[in-house]
């Protein structure tokens, strides 16, 4: 999606006329909704200096341009792009990343990370020429497009209020490799950037290349449990974007200062669905290893590691991946810093008790701050699915308190599930009434589908599993009766007046997620969170519901079999609102969790009419 595009010529005219603010916020306002001041001010003092540097016949004036372009499954936009032929007739764009800064400075022990004044206060963020680098390596990444045809992109910072000689930071030699791969042009460059356009923008196309990129199908996505032997390979497999990278320099820098030092450390990493926790989790793992330090990956939830083994099974590493991935119940007898690193992920699983009878140890999070120098924590806690999930940050804080450590916190905000879209995610929070957010409305670029027969819904997800990445999952509202006899014939999942029949994931495999003819079985919330697909088909159960003008959840509608709520009969009985408001929680974070697991659509069933009705009615735009 682009919010404005235009000519270069057409462009050039819109700030001749000073129409071009106006266009790019009405279109801007369109598709996320109202816009800052502040943005409105950077996009017409920094469209005014793109003005000067096109305001030249030596560039094509039937050139493409477009602001604001959208990355395919990303939530990033590109701020500046222009499009044409370059001198070998082949298809190419520069992509032109815009700062207003007047100053930076270095960070010297983090990798492409530079301190500059954001909104009244000093942040670290990327460098712009790691960014406009990033942002060009996941254009390749996610279109096919540019994967399929030879297409140029050439990415650039244009920073036009600084002045590189009174503030020379921003060109330091550490940052060589991302400024040599994209060039920064600053205060007084206007003839170097005409001259770095023109060479690759020789002759115009209309911006026929913007909107083929735009509008191009979207690429295989990319997995990590895909692509886990090669990360650990140490080959550079996801390109991390802003916060993405800034949260993993800081962890890498924490982890340098724990090696030498004796203070424990405790990062909190919050980010929901999508921004990328697993991703950066393995490269942490990864790039710790290679330096040297004693670093392991944990979670609870037992599906995303035996995945891992499974992709990992033949392979030859320096450590075991039975090592480097350890259950969050591993812990329990290790000693005082046992370890440098312990990462963990998905830690709004994590529990207190250990062991299959929840009869060990005190307290994992307690036990893992306890055995490592630094431990990282990335927590939604709008995925806690279980009466035993105790991770959350005030619980990490308090832990972390008893043992002296020092606490950093991060946020994560950039979305790569969903097809990227913040819309789609804040929608979903409102109509399952987790979250109040500013967006109510059905508008975002995801494919979110709601079906009247479960029957469509599987036959469409089939349809889709062509790359065996579409599952069809649901609320856990029907009793695994099948367990142990592993017969994908004999069903648990019944809706008779659809004759809708389908057995849960087979016991006989720890690896549902990925095994061929999983496509004939449904998974549920404990065998695919952590865990990613193309397209999810979804069965919401009886335990969500609407009745009389309101969404409720009834925890008498989950299955026996279903440890989710365990122990809520006896709260209950001792704490009643304390019980209901728990399984209230847990219901409506079960199926936020189930409907973030599709990279590029989610297809839903409600066995609730009045739900189906509700949701399809929040769908009217």
């Amino acid at each position: 999606m682009i919010v404005y595009e235009e000519t270069v010529a057409g462009f050039v005219q819109d700030v001749l006329h000073d129409t071009i603010t106006d266009k790019v916020y009405d279109k801007y306002k369109e598709h996320f909704g109202r816009s800052s001041e502040g943005q409105i001010r950077s996009w017409h003092n920094s469209l005014e200096y793109m003005f000067k540097v096109l305001m030249t016949p030596s560039i094509p004036g039937e050139a493409g341009v477009a602001i604001e372009f959208n990355i395919p499954m990303t939530a990033k936009r590109i701020d500046f792009m222009i499009s044409g032929f370059d001198e070998k007739n082949i298809k190419s764009a520069v992509i032109v990343e815009l700062k207003q800064w007047d100053d930076c400075k270095k960070v010297e022990d983090k990798d492409g990370v530079v301190i500059t004044r954001i909104n009244g206060a000093e942040r670290e963020v990327t460098h712009p020429s790691y960014q406009a680098y990033s942002y060009k390596e996941s254009l390749v990444n996610f279109s096919e497009p540019v994967q399929r045809d030879p297409i140029e992109l050439h990415p650039c910072a244009y920073l036009h209020n600084y002045q590189v000689k009174k503030h020379p930071d921003v060109m330091d030699n550490q940052y060589k490799y991302y400024i040599d791969r994209a060039p920064v042009f600053a205060s007084g460059d206007v003839e170097k950037l005409r001259a770095f356009i023109r060479k690759y923008v020789c002759r115009g196309d209309k911006g026929n290349l913007l909107y083929e990129i735009s509008n191009g199908k979207v690429r295989p996505s990319k997995m990590l449990q895909d692509t886990l032997v090669s990360m650990l390979n140490g080959n550079e497999e996801f390109i991390m974007i802003d916060d993405q990278k800034i949260v993993y320099e800081e962890a890498l820098s924490l982890a340098s200062e724990v090696k030498t030092g004796s203070e424990k450390k405790v990062m909190i990493v919050k980010g929901g669905p999508g921004t990328g926790k697993t991703v950066i989790s393995i490269n942490l793992l990864v790039e710790l290893t290679k330096r040297g330090i004693l670093a392991q990956y944990t979670t609870k939830n037992s599906a995303p590691r035996e995945v891992y083994f499974e992709k990992l099974k033949g392979e030859k590493h320096e450590m075991s991946p039975k090592l480097l991935f350890k259950s969050s119940g591993s812990y329990v007898d290790s000693e005082y810093n046992e370890l440098g690193v312990i990462i963990a992920d998905e830690a709004h699983r994590l529990n207190a008790k250990s062991g299959m009878f929840h009869n060990k140890g005190e307290n994992q999070i307690k036990e893992i701050i306890h055995a490592a120098k630094l431990s990282v924590f990335f927590i939604d806690e709008s995925q806690r699915v279980t009466t035993s999930d105790i991770g959350s940050d005030n619980e990490i804080r308090k832990y972390a308190d008893e043992q002296n450590a020092e606490i950093i916190e991060m946020k994560l905000e950039s979305q790569f599930r969903c097809n990227g879209s913040d819309g789609y995610l804040a929608w979903l929070d409102h109509i399952l009434g987790i979250h109040d957010t500013a967006n109510t409305e059905f508008d975002f670029d995801y494919d979110f589908q709601i079906f009247d027969d479960p029957n469509e819904l599987r036959k469409t997800i089939i349809s889709k599993n062509a790359n065996n990445k579409a599952r069809m999952i649901a609320g856990y509202c029907w009793n695994w009766v099948t367990k142990g006899k592993n017969n994908p014939n004999l069903y648990d999942i019944n809706i008779d007046r659809y004759n809708f029949h389908m057995s849960w994931n087979l016991s006989n495999t720890k690896t549902w997620s990925i095994d061929e003819g999983s496509i004939d079985q449904c998974g549920c919330i404990h065998t695919c969170q952590g865990l990613e697909f193309d397209y999810v088909g979804v069965i919401i159960g009886d335990d969500l519901r609407y009745e009389n003008g309101h969404l409720i959840t009834d925890a008498s509608q989950r299955a026996r079999t279903d440890k989710s709520l365990k122990g809520l009969g006896k709260m209950s009985k001792e704490n009643p609102e304390k019980a209901v408001r728990i399984a209230d929680e847990i219901i409506r974070n079960t199926y936020r969790t189930l409907m973030t697991r599709g990279m590029k659509g989610c297809y839903i069933y409600c066995t609730n009419k009045e739900l189906s009705d509700y949701i399809k009615d929040t769908m009217k735009v």
